[in-house]
């Protein structure tokens, strides 16, 4: 098979593959729904490889995830595969700090994907609170999406993307619409899956949105929000548990993975 059949037969996407706003949308929410943000592979001291084939391999073939650079990419060629007119854009991530909290490094990838009706952002990697519908590229305005609203505020010469979680408007990142090759990912993902103390070597992140619901979780605290009621919050026990957790509700296969026990059992003590 193509590697567009087997990325479609992996998300469940049958729908129309015109370029349209519509196949956009079908496609982000099923990629969303079906091949979750994790970052297994840098915290278990694994290389990421961006390559398109292992891309392909790790999150269609080994029914695994990835962290944003892995996710955006894969989404960006098969975009440019059906036609699509798309680029890849880097964000400043400023998820839980304050606004004067000094700069952050463009560690985040997203895609600007231009139709005929305009300019739509689109971003499949982000992880909890990962947008599951294109978003307009018009400041100031409430978008609905399949889950949360967001919006868009200009941020001088670019711009900043908030969503609404738990009633609050919540900082995602900073972007303009600079364009970014590959190299620059490559660079950005060397570092984050190598730096000692980056997130993504040292805790377990995992999120996955399906329709009216996202699960997440943070090395051993596991969240369910359904969308419109409280967000449930529970602590896992032990490994077998979160192991059933991983290959349950965020439908992953890691089981195989070398060190996966010893490396993830630490982690627990922290949702203590």
């Amino acid at each position: 098979m193509e590697p567009l059949d087997l990325y479609r037969q992996r998300i469940g996407h049958t729908g129309d593959c015109a370029p349209t706003l519509d196949t956009l949308a079908a496609l982000q929410a099923a990629h969303i729904a079906s091949i979750p943000f994790e970052n297994l592979t840098p915290l278990l001291g694994m290389e990421v490889d961006l390559d398109p084939q292992a891309l392909l391999d790790k999150q269609v073939s080994d029914q695994r995830g990835g962290y944003c650079y892995e996710q955006n990419l894969l989404f960006l060629r098969m975009l440019h595969t059906l036609g699509f007119r798309a680029r890849g854009l880097a964000g400043r991530v400023r998820w839980n700090l304050a606004d004067d909290a000094p700069p952050t490094p463009r560690t985040h990838m997203l895609i600007l994907v231009s139709l005929d009706d305009g300019e739509y952002i689109v971003d499949v990697g982000f992880g909890g609170l990962t947008p599951t519908g294109p978003l307009r590229l018009v400041p100031d305005v409430v978008q609905e999406t399949p889950h949360e609203p967001f919006r868009l505020l200009q941020d001088g010469e670019g711009y900043t993307l908030q969503g609404l979680s738990c009633d609050e408007w919540k900082t995602l990142y900073r972007f303009d619409l600079s364009e970014q090759l590959e190299v620059d990912y490559r660079l950005a993902s060397w570092y984050l899956s190598h730096c000692p103390a980056s997130l993504f070597v040292n805790d377990l992140m995992v999120a996955r949105a399906l329709p009216g619901v996202r699960h997440s979780l943070f090395n051993g605290r596991y969240s369910r929000q359904t969308m419109g009621e409280e967000k449930q919050t529970r602590t896992i026990a032990n490994v077998g548990e979160l192991l059933d957790l991983l290959e349950g509700p965020f439908g992953l296969r890691v089981r195989h993975l070398p060190g996966v026990v010893e490396r993830l059992g630490p982690l627990l003590t922290e949702a203590y």
